[in-house]
């Protein structure tokens, strides 16, 4: 597929200094732990149209695609600004106008809300509607949608509102006879190089817009520098500008925090940041991050639980060395370098073998109903590598931790290959801890396995989630 590609330059060659984004990576470094719930999986930097830094954090590579949560609402945004270009909608469109059948007699509230509500959060919903929509039990969630009381003026009240986003998607479904990502493909997926974009679905077919893209970290700065050059790529414009400063300027306030990047005011599924800066983001730390007064984008996948912090480095940080002129080489470029290609997440601490292995290689433990429907499991040993032999769902698999490394496999989980990144450690001589990296995703889990008499004690935690993650035990004999 031809699209646009990135030139690379040196930082100093664009006007930044090399310590700045060294002392940046530094401080990501500061931030993380043992638990697995402040890591960065990939960077991407680039100023004046130039790559001037990029990395992945070992096992995560620069091919794999990364789950973007609701940083896919910007993409969403994007197609309904396309449409409204085409002259398929406009914003002060009533959202019930499309939904005649599913609404024949909107009353209240409901009646007054408008595409561009949906777009700015401000509905005058006073819940987000996504639970509704995922409970519904015939799976009909556009229904669910419109039968959420709408309980405040909408433009009035700022609500982050995943179902909102699902409802434009809907929308631009119903204009245009495609599917959310099918109708983006040749108008933005396509021009912006952009290789197999998936997207999640609702049980009714349509895209679930709030959510559910996965891309490339090398996307997300590509999507941030077309927003950048106001829509115009390789020379043809893209997308309009006028829908790109539209989308990204303040419609509603949404706090009074001026130390909060999450209350500096709401566009159409663009946040406002300090400093001048937009963003769009999604859950556990996936950024695209457009600063147009310093001509800079910043990409960032990761798996976070405070996604205020890696904001607070890039302005502390990176923001200061950015000058208006070209800089002379510097040494600490090599340095940079140096740091960017040897980047990895911590491994666990421990020990590579036990003096129980032989004792308990082979040996299968039946294990308690558990969340992560896990029967048995039993274990055999190599010098690198411990092999996890278990029956999940009725399906037999094996996993293969490395020790003092990554091992590459795929998770089978309903019907579905997800592929993952597994690493085991010795904690004490009866306590083994696996690490299970979901590398497409922010997510990774431990297992400790703990053996004695009884059998094996198994204890698993997430690493970040909508609620805090905590250590569920198993039992095994």
């Amino acid at each position: 597929m031809n699209g646009y590609q990135f030139n690379f330059s040196t930082p100093e060659q664009q006007g930044v200094k090399s310590e700045a984004i060294l002392e940046f990576l530094e401080a990501v470094l500061q931030c993380r732990t043992q638990n697995m719930d402040q890591d960065f999986h990939s960077v991407i930097i680039a100023r004046h149209g130039a790559v001037i830094a990029e990395g992945w954090w070992k096992p995560y590579a620069k091919e794999m695609q990364h789950m973007l949560f609701s940083l896919s609402k910007s993409f969403t945004s994007t197609a309904v600004g396309l449409a409204v270009s085409e002259g398929l909608l406009t914003v002060d469109d009533l959202v019930t106008d499309y939904f005649k059948d599913e609404c024949p007699a909107p009353t209240g509230y409901l009646a007054q809300m408008r595409i561009k509500h949906l777009l700015s959060m401000s509905t005058g919903h006073i819940v987000d509607t996504m639970g509704f929509l995922q409970e519904r039990e015939d799976g009909n969630w556009v229904k669910a949608f419109l039968n959420v009381p709408v309980e405040k003026e909408p433009g009035t009240h700022f609500l982050y509102n995943t179902g909102a986003t699902y409802m434009l998607s809907v929308i631009v479904q119903r204009v245009t006879g495609l599917k959310l990502i099918n109708y983006l493909q040749p108008r933005l997926f396509e021009p912006l190089g952009i290789i197999n974009p998936t997207w999640e679905e609702c049980p009714m077919g349509y895209n679930t817009g709030g959510f559910g893209l996965s891309i490339r970290t090398e996307d997300i700065a590509k999507f941030g520098q077309l927003y950048l050059n106001q829509g115009i790529l390789n020379g043809k414009q893209i997308l309009p500008k006028e829908w790109i400063a539209e989308a990204t300027c303040s419609h509603i306030s949404n706090g009074s925090d001026s130390n909060s990047d999450w209350c500096q005011g709401y566009g159409y599924q663009f946040w406002r940041c300090r400093h001048n800066i937009y963003r769009g983001d999604g859950a556990f730390g996936q950024y695209c991050i457009v600063m147009p007064d310093y001509d800079m984008v910043v990409a960032i996948t990761s798996g976070l639980k405070d996604m205020q912090i890696p904001l607070n480095l890039l302005w502390d940080h990176l923001l200061p060395g950015i000058c208006e002129d070209k800089l002379p080489e510097s040494a600490a470029y090599q340095e940079l370098m140096d740091k960017l290609n040897s980047l990895k997440v911590l491994l666990p601490e421990g020990d590579g073998t036990s003096e129980i292995t032989e004792e308990i290689a082979g040996k299968c433990f039946t294990l308690d109903e558990n969340e992560d429907h896990m029967e048995s499991i039993s274990f055999t040993f190599e010098k690198d590598t411990i092999h996890l032999h278990i029956t999940a769902c009725g399906k037999k698999q094996t996993l293969n931790a490395g020790i003092g490394t990554w091992a590459a496999g795929y998770l089978e989980s309903f019907d579905k290959k997800v592929p993952v990144r597994l690493t085991g450690t010795w904690q004490s001589s009866t306590t083994l801890l696996i690490q299970c990296r979901l590398v497409e995703t922010p997510f990774a889990k431990q297992f400790r396995f703990t053996f004695n008499k009884e059998g094996l004690i198994v204890e698993t935690k997430g690493n970040v989630g909508f609620e805090e993650p905590g250590w569920n035990r198993i039992l095994g004999k």
